[in-house]
């Protein structure tokens, strides 16, 4: 089965938005790292970006219905969307949260996800390496 590796708001603009805090990886080059991450890990990834909420709570409903595993970067809405953290609920595969930022060593609000609750893990402020060590997490325990 396919790992769904999906981005939230905002990820789209990785390397041009406040690469200060979030890097220089552009979101071209971080599709790239995860589809070579994946083939050199002998599984099939799905790597998608959205700014729409209702287009990303989509993406997890087929998620659930297919039983795939999900690596899910929700940026801002990590803090906002109970909708999302409703879906994430509701995922039959293993979720798991990442964050290219600290969220616990950034402004108060980001300190609450509506996801975390339900990923077996939660990897944040290693940059874009975390969305690789999700992946060979999730290949190692039959996630992918």
């Amino acid at each position: 089965m396919p790992i769904q590796v999906l981005n939230g708001a905002n990820l789209g603009r990785l390397g041009t938005r406040e690469p200060s805090i979030y890097g220089t990886t552009s979101y071209a080059q971080l599709k790239v790292l995860c589809e070579s991450a994946a083939a050199h890990l002998g599984v099939t990834v799905r790597v998608r970006q959205t700014d729409s909420e209702g287009e990303m709570l989509g993406w997890l409903h087929l998620a659930s219905d297919a039983g795939d595993a999900v690596l899910l970067n929700p940026g801002a809405w990590s803090h906002t969307s109970i909708a999302l953290g409703d879906a994430c609920a509701a995922l039959t595969g293993p979720l798991i949260e990442v964050h290219i930022t600290n969220i616990h060593a950034r402004e108060p609000f980001r300190h609450l996800s509506y996801i975390s609750a339900h990923a077996v893990g939660v990897i944040c402020g290693l940059g874009v390496d975390g969305y690789l060590l999700g992946l060979r997490w999730l290949t190692a325990h039959d996630g992918g």
